[in-house]
């Protein structure tokens, strides 16, 4: 060690929905604290994940909505000539780029001053651990400094998986994107071929469709988005099919090659195997879009006494406590489920049991856990339209509840009135429910603002409210909530 470390009480290496927020709070708290990361204040979810995504997103569907408005009776200029019967439409990437980037910067720039107005000590660069209460940090601008805290939080997130197919180095570096780099092209692929139909594939695949790309994927599963039931896959795969987006299933990357050796036209040929034998597609880009990883591997854990599992996550237990007393793991970097809300819950299991008074004063103070949430956890696919859930799938709570007896209600979104006169009755819904308490045990809306529907019956399950207190309910009407009054007739 070749400085005097600088005293902390506590260190988050790691600006996260989790660590930022945290760090603030110990600085309001009288607490020293360091919030130190390699690239940017607000974590992923800001700079390359919720925030510019859904902002991309935005974009997509409005040249969607107006290639569509002859169906609403409204036409462009030129537009009547169209064989097709859509709208023309004309996309400026760099505007949509532009756009993206501005909010991005926007929310950036709110969670750097939220911890500058707190009096946390920012140290951009790369964190790895000394000892236990020892951190050593490879400052960007150059140098290193060293920290030490009583406690140490980690909420450094996830990064794309590498690709993996044979050739691939052989491409020219521009034509080959991950989550993060698709986000900054200036051009819409003439045929985009992205590798992995999960949540990350399914959202990217019918936003460059929707700007006027040909989309293909290629899926490993039997379905697309392998958590979901695959009732709820094929029709969202119904919806990608009738959009013009091709769907490999059961198929995996073999190898890949350059089609053209000219820098202003870069390609390449795709083998992929199916479960009819091999086959090849022709591509502009690829997205590799197959998994994420942890951001563990630099961090020199084991100086610590950090254990990871066989995939590099750090387990914890229900208090977000790893196996080294002082050292707390935070959102992504501790394993799945991977959403922004559950790094923000974990901020606020951390804050209630280390900074909070108790809520009854001389009362036992109750600790929070990440138990409270199981089985319970929401979610939204933000493809159009929303793919939104909460609580068990229909396959998981048949296998977590093999004594009960598990009903199931599906209606499809043509039978919703809202979305008939909206013209987006494309989905379909679905409740899974214990046939003797009538408690909902799951619910998925794939349909026109699903993640909302969602919310709805998220709150009757916190509330305890069973399904029937859903059918008989007064909502108004034409809502989409309104749909709850129907879907339970269907309960089989």
């Amino acid at each position: 060690m070749t400085s005097t470390p600088e005293a902390y009480d506590a260190i988050i290496i790691g600006s996260g929905q989790a660590g930022t927020p945290l760090a603030a709070a110990f600085a309001k708290a009288v607490q020293k604290t360091v919030l130190i990361d390699p690239a940017h204040i607000g974590g992923c979810c800001v700079n390359e994940g919720c925030t510019p995504t859904k902002t991309l997103i935005a974009s997509a569907r409005a040249a969607y909505l107006t290639r569509r408005g002859q169906d609403y009776g409204i036409h462009t200029n030129n537009s009547s000539a169209t064989k097709d019967g859509k709208n023309e439409i004309v996309v400026d990437m760099l505007r949509v780029r532009e756009r993206k980037r501005e909010i991005v910067e926007s929310f950036r720039g709110g969670n750097e001053k939220r911890v500058a107005d707190a009096g946390v000590t920012v140290l951009m660069g790369s964190a790895e651990f000394v000892d236990r209460k020892t951190v050593k940090v490879l400052l960007n601008g150059g140098g290193e400094k060293f920290v030490t805290g009583e406690k140490i939080f980690i909420n450094v997130g996830e990064r794309p998986a590498p690709p993996t197919p044979e050739g691939v180095e052989s491409l020219d570096p521009r034509i080959v994107l991950d989550s993060t780099s698709i986000q900054e092209l200036d051009v819409v692929p003439d045929h985009l071929v992205i590798i992995g139909g999960g949540y990350v594939g399914v959202e990217f695949a019918q936003y460059m469709s929707r700007l006027g790309a040909r989309v293909s994927i290629v899926q490993r599963g039997k379905h697309l988005l392998p958590r979901e039931d695959e009732d709820i896959a094929k029709v969202l795969q119904d919806i990608f099919t009738e959009d013009g987006i091709t769907t490999h299933l059961s198929s995996s990357a073999v190898s890949i090659v350059p089609s053209s050796s000219s820098p202003s036209s870069p390609g390449f040929i795709l083998k992929i195997k199916t479960s009819h034998g091999e086959q090849e597609i022709s591509g502009s880009h690829i997205l590799f879009a197959s998994g994420r990883i942890p951001n563990t591997s630099t961090l020199n854990l084991q100086a610590a006494g950090l254990t990871t599992n066989e995939k590099g996550y750090i387990p914890v237990n229900a208090y977000l406590e790893t196996n080294t007393s002082n050292i707390y793991a935070l959102g992504d970097v501790k394993g799945p489920p991977a959403f922004t809300h559950i790094s923000y819950d974990d901020f606020r299991i951390i804050r209630s049991n280390l900074l909070l008074p108790p809520s009854s004063p001389g009362k036992p103070k109750q600790l929070l856990t990440t138990t409270a949430r199981q089985n319970r956890i929401p979610y939204v696919v933000y493809t159009d339209p929303q793919l939104a859930h909460i609580g068990l799938h229909e396959s998981e709570a048949r296998a977590l509840f093999p004594e009960k007896e598990i009903k199931v209600a599906r209606m499809p979104m043509s039978w919703v009135a809202r979305a008939l006169e909206t013209d987006e009755s494309r989905g379909m819904m679905k409740a899974v429910v214990d046939a003797e308490s009538e408690q909902i045990l799951g619910f998925t809306c794939l349909g026109m603002e699903g993640g909302e529907v969602m919310a709805v019956v998220q709150m009757a399950m916190l509330g305890g409210v069973g399904w029937r207190g859903l059918e008989e309910a007064v909502w108004a009407h034409p809502s989409l909530a309104e749909s709850l009054n129907n879907l339970w007739g269907s309960l089989a």
